[in-house]
C-alpha cells in the first residue's frame, strides 16, 4: 500500500506548490510540509529547493521522484490485475496518443496488436504531448505515444517511426511544388496548432534554429483540429507545417500540395515512452517491439 507521505511528496513533484498539493490531499499545508521533512530525513537530503518564489526538485528529488511515481503506478497496475483476475476478466493496457501520433501513425499497429491479442483490453486517451505526461506521471495511463519535445530523464524511450515535418498548400497556390527558403514563407498566413501541441513545438523549434519566431509570418492562425487546418488550407487560405504522415491522403489525392524547402530537412521522432523502473517495463517493451514490427 502507497504510504500518505509518498502520495504528498508525489503530488508537490507535480504541482511544484505546496497549498496547490494541500488543497488536492484534503490535509494542511503544515501536513504536506511535515510529511517532506520526514523524506527528507528518511533519505538524507533536500529533496526541494525554494528560491525566488519558486519551488524546485533537488537532483536527489528527482531521483526520488522517478522511482517512486514508477512504484505508485506499479501498485495502481497490481491492484486492477488483481482484481480483474478474480472476475474473470481481461488485461487492461492504457495507452496515451497525441494527435498526429494516434491517427496517422500509431492506430493501425495497435489495431494490428489487438487483432492478435484478444485477451488485451485497452483505453486510449489523446491529447497534447504535456498533458500525456501530466497523465503518465499521475499513474493515469501506462505509456504514451508522442510526436512532441519532452524531458527524456523520467522515461524509458524508444522511436516508433520518425517522421518528416513538411510544409503544405493548396494545389493551385501560387508556390506549390516550388522549391523555397523558410524565410521565402513569411508572407504567407500560417495555420498551427495549439500550445502544448507536439507539431507546433517541433516546428518552433526549427524556426529557432533558423533564427524565426511564429510572429515573422505575415499572420499566424491558431487552430485546434489538425483536419480543420488542412481544410482551411486546401482552401488556399494560407500553408502549414505538418507531418508528412497526417496529409498523405490529401498529398494523394491533389486537395494539398508540397512546398519544398531548401536546406536540411525537418525529422523528429515518434516516441513510445513509459516510466522508468516498472516491474511491468518487459511487458510493455515487448508491445512495442510487436507494434514497431507492423510498420515495417
Amino acid at each position: 500500500m502507497q504510504d500518505q507521505r509518498v502520495k504528498t511528496f508525489l503530488t508537490v513533484c507535480r504541482t511544484l506548490n505546496l497549498t496547490r498539493a494541500a488543497e488536492e490531499l484534503h490535509i494542511t499545508q503544515p501536513a504536506v510540509s511535515q510529511h517532506i521533512a520526514f523524506l527528507e530525513r528518511e533519505y538524507g537530503a533536500k529533496l526541494f529547493s525554494y528560491r525566488k518564489r519558486k519551488l524546485s526538485l533537488t537532483g536527489a528529488g528527482r531521483v526520488l521522484r522517478d522511482a517512486l511515481s514508477a512504484m505508485a503506478h506499479d501498485e495502481d497496475i497490481l491492484r486492477k490485475r488483481i482484481a480483474s483476475l478474480a472476475e474473470g476478466g481481461r488485461t487492461e493496457l492504457r495507452f496515451g496518443m497525441t494527435l498526429t501520433a494516434g491517427e496517422y501513425i500509431a492506430a493501425a499497429p495497435l489495431a494490428a496488436y489487438l487483432k492478435e491479442h484478444p485477451e488485451v483490453r485497452v483505453s486510449v486517451h489523446s491529447g497534447d504531448t504535456q498533458h500525456l505526461l501530466r497523465l503518465l506521471d499521475e499513474g493515469a495511463i501506462d505509456m504514451a505515444f508522442v510526436e512532441g519535445l519532452f524531458d527524456k530523464e523520467p522515461y524509458e524511450h524508444d522511436v516508433l517511426s520518425r517522421q518528416k515535418l513538411i510544409c503544405v498548400c493548396s494545389a493551385d497556390h501560387p508556390l506549390a511544388h516550388r522549391k523555397l527558403g523558410i524565410e521565402e514563407l513569411l508572407g504567407q498566413q500560417l495555420f498551427v496548432r495549439e500550445p502544448g501541441s507536439g507539431t507546433r513545438a517541433v516546428f518552433e523549434h526549427a524556426l529557432a534554429a533558423e533564427g524565426l519566431a511564429l510572429d515573422a509570418f505575415a499572420e499566424v492562425a491558431q487552430v485546434g483540429s489538425l483536419d480543420i487546418i488542412k481544410v482551411l488550407v486546401a482552401a488556399g487560405l494560407g500553408v502549414t507545417f505538418l507531418y508528412e504522415a497526417a496529409v498523405e491522403e490529401e498529398l494523394a489525392a491533389g486537395t494539398l500540395a508540397r512546398i519544398p524547402l531548401k536546406g536540411k530537412s525537418v525529422e523528429h521522432d515518434i516516441s513510445f515512452i513509459r516510466l522508468k523502473g516498472s516491474r511491468f517495463e518487459p511487458e510493455y517493451r515487448a508491445v512495442y517491439e510487436e507494434m514497431r514490427s507492423y510498420l515495417s
